[in-house]
């Protein structure tokens, strides 16, 4: 049996991961800590699959131009055609290997490089990005440069390669000079295009850093909802309860605690009770009480735009673009069982016969989705402290005591504008500040569209 001091030291040191305020305890420094904290926030690239023969996204061809988006340039902005066209079989879906081929949280862009609309082994470059929204989905140009600019500034990938992982961290392959930039996890990094409260990934404390692969069971959960219509007052009701399962979840202890004690050892009651008769009243509440894991911060308003997508890009127009279970579920990779229970099938694909939207989908088309989906279930932007308690957060611009105060379209637009030049929380803890090159980018490629709104842009 492990001794009483070594297990109350092990768990301090492993709670002072899973809780950054710890290391701000008498007897603990945090100096030690801090390095480990930060690289246990996200995979370590060594575990990130690769793929030595990266070809990038299929050529474009003039016999199937979609919506002649190509080179990361403004297409023709009209939909209602089939993707993939008839013929063309350079667009055929081809099922990831999952040893080589990097997929993430964003099951739009899982499906669009299962169609080498993307590269498919996921190291996508930016012209790759806001041409595949185009041509695939006809998300209007100023939406799609949006996108991608928040993708690599926000995400870290890299704003002067200009590439970026859809999952994973893949540093070494998004990097001109890995030593320079650091780590650049991908949209797997954690509270920035990915976060707590999503519709069907995990949340990363909870799920012991898995906040990517597909959940079947949140899938599920997302059907019971919705009712096979996945429109926006079932998806917004959705997003409220997900927010709310979220809190609850995060206020156990699960990661750090398994952390040292795995689930399916025999002896967890026996050192339960060993944890619980020896720690300080402090480091209990760590381990059985409420913790700081739930963030819900400035970026989490993408949630609602990604929740937008399900009854907005991914319609059908064969099926008079209903937000069906049928086309939902193959975007998501998901298959129904006889029980009735959902399975990921690791094949997230454009559905048969599919036909994209006719409008395009535009940066006030977004905001306009945001706030209607916001509206209709108002939460709280902020997080939990290590005593429990709620804090909600003020800033940046559009958010003052936990409540989002844009009150139409444009100031929403303008507040996801602010989300990449800016110095954004990215916790109770932290601020992310982007470089001087990802303001750089930001500036050049959005300059032009914040301006017509008259949104506040750094200068450079």
């Amino acid at each position: 049996m492990l001794s009483k001091s070594l297990i109350a030291l092990t768990l301090a040191v492993d709670s002072a991961f899973g809780f950054p305020w710890v290391g701000n305890q008498p007897g603990i420094d945090s100096s030690l800590l801090r390095k480990q904290y930060i690289k246990r926030q996200q995979p370590s690239q060594d575990s990130c699959p690769f793929n030595p023969n990266h070809k990038g996204a299929a050529k474009f061809n003039s016999r199937y131009p979609y919506n002649g988006a190509q080179n990361g340039l403004p297409g023709k902005g009209k939909g209602g055609y089939q993707v993939p066209a008839p013929g063309d079989t350079a667009h055929e879906f081809v099922p990831p290997d999952y040893s080589r081929d990097i997929r993430g949280p964003c099951p739009g862009l899982n499906a669009a490089a299962n169609h080498n609309f993307l590269s498919h082994d996921g190291i996508v470059t930016f012209n790759e990005l806001v041409d595949a929204q185009q041509n695939v989905y006809n998300v209007g140009y100023d939406l799609a440069v949006l996108l991608a600019v928040l993708g690599l500034t926000t995400t870290d990938g890299d704003p002067v390669t200009m590439k970026l992982s859809i999952g994973c961290d893949a540093t070494s392959r998004t990097s001109a000079v890995p030593l320079l930039t650091g780590s650049e996890p991908g949209l797997n990094g954690h509270n920035k295009f990915e976060a707590d409260t999503s519709l069907t990934r995990n949340d990363y404390f909870s799920a012991n850093g898995d906040n990517y692969r597909m959940n079947a069971t949140l899938f599920g959960m997302m059907q019971d909802t919705c009712k096979g219509d996945f429109n926006r007052e079932h998806l917004a009701l959705y997003r409220y309860q997900r927010y709310q399962q979220s809190l609850r979840e995060n206020t156990s202890a699960p990661f750090c605690f398994y952390a040292v004690f795995p689930r399916g050892v025999p002896e967890r009651s026996e050192l339960m009770l060993l944890i619980i008769t020896t720690l300080p009243s402090k480091l209990k509440s760590l381990i059985l009480g409420p913790t700081e894991n739930f963030y819900f911060g400035p970026f989490s308003l993408l949630l609602f735009g990604a929740s937008s997508f399900l009854y907005e890009l991914f319609p059908n127009g064969n099926h008079n673009y209903a937000p069906d279970l049928e086309t939902i579920s193959s975007f998501f990779g998901a298959s129904q069982e006889s029980d009735g229970s959902f399975t990921f099938n690791g094949q997230e694909r454009i559905p048969p016969n599919w036909t994209n939207r006719v409008s395009p989908y535009t940066n006030t088309d977004v905001s306009t989705e945001i706030l209607a989906q916001y509206l209709l279930h108002p939460v709280q932007f902020g997080g939990n402290t290590g005593d429990g308690q709620f804090n909600a957060i003020d800033g940046p611009n559009g958010i003052a005591k936990g409540n989002l105060t844009a009150t139409d379209p444009n100031a929403v637009l303008c507040f996801l504008y602010q989300l990449s030049t800016e110095r954004i929380p990215s916790g109770l803890n932290g601020i992310l500040t982007p470089t001087v090159e990802a303001v750089n980018l930001a500036v050049k490629k959005l300059g032009p569209f914040a301006d017509n709104l008259g949104c506040p842009l750094p200068l450079t």
